[in-house]
């Protein structure tokens, strides 16, 4: 699926055979839960300043979140894959979509909603404060680390779109923490699905694939090409895919095989793209999480 040394690769689609994995695995019916977005760390000047002016440094209350966990049949512990929604939130097709295909894989799932108890109805219009996606993926981590099934050493991040761009960010690699995470914990693994790569740096923390459409005009494939080419080879490693004419959100059946229009932009379902890069998808998790 992918060359031993990363690069930006065209896919050829009636190439992909699955062959490394045994057969879907039964999952239970979703369970909805809710957790905690994850704390910003307070700076030492911040509190140094506070101390100055004789302050206490009050620290807002943790964002209460909501998202869907569905689990293999079993006790585990099982590997883990945290799931996050585009601009447009998260709607029933594609919240079972996902729960079919990375639990049928073999893996929990959760799937964050971070509008719906924010009240937020869509982000991609720019109007109104954003959510603050990557708290809410540190917030993911910590909840499902906490589960007596869950390996919370193979916990891998899936972003779609906005929630791709989210990933990126937590998969680039910090000088400092950014969060209060327990010792230890963080995600083994990131995938982007048709992300702004704008939001990843040169340095990676932990392995990243990214999958994107040749002609994506929302999130330009271009982007993700200068960012390959820019990229730290001494970091975790970068693997890039960009499938020939497939559009934003092509692995979306409601963006339809004739494409619609939202917010300015070109969707367009891509059956053949979508498999291929399930199929990468797959072979990844399998590759990183297992390692």
């Amino acid at each position: 699926m992918r060359p031993s040394t990363p690069a930006l690769a065209f896919a050829t689609l009636s190439a992909l055979v699955l062959t490394t994995l045994a057969s879907p695995c039964a999952a239970q019916d979703d369970e909805f839960v809710t957790f905690d977005s994850a704390r910003y760390l307070v700076g030492n000047l911040q509190q140094r300043l506070a101390r100055e002016r004789g302050e206490t440094l009050v620290r807002p209350p943790r964002d209460r979140i909501q998202g869907y966990l569905t689990k293999p049949e079993g006790a585990g512990p099982f590997a883990a894959v945290v799931h996050l929604h585009g601009c447009g939130g998260l709607s029933a097709e594609r919240r079972r979509a996902a729960e079919r295909q990375f639990t049928g894989w073999g893996y929990v799932t959760l799937i964050v909603d971070s509008f719906t108890p924010r009240g937020i109805k869509e982000t991609c219009s720019g109007r109104g404060p954003p959510a603050p996606r990557e708290a809410d993926a540190v917030g993911a981590l910590e909840y499902l680390a906490t589960l007596p099934f869950v390996d919370a050493r193979r916990i891998a991040l899936v972003g779609y779109s906005q929630g791709g761009n989210a990933a990126l960010s937590i998969a680039t690699a910090s000088e400092a923490p950014l969060f209060e995470v327990p010792s230890g914990l963080s995600y083994k693994a990131a995938i982007a699905y048709y992300p702004s790569c704008g939001a990843a740096g040169d340095d990676l923390a932990i392995p990243t694939l990214i999958l994107t459409g040749e002609y994506d005009d929302w999130a330009r494939a271009s982007e993700c090409s200068r960012l390959l080419r820019r990229w730290n080879h001494t970091s975790a490693a970068l693997w890039v895919t960009i499938f020939p004419e497939a559009y934003h959100d092509f692995d979306n059946p409601r963006a339809t095989p004739y494409g619609t229009r939202h917010f300015g932009h070109w969707l367009r379902y891509n059956a053949e793209a979508a498999q291929a890069a399930a199929g990468q998808a797959r072979e990844f998790l399998i590759k990183e999480l297992y390692n």
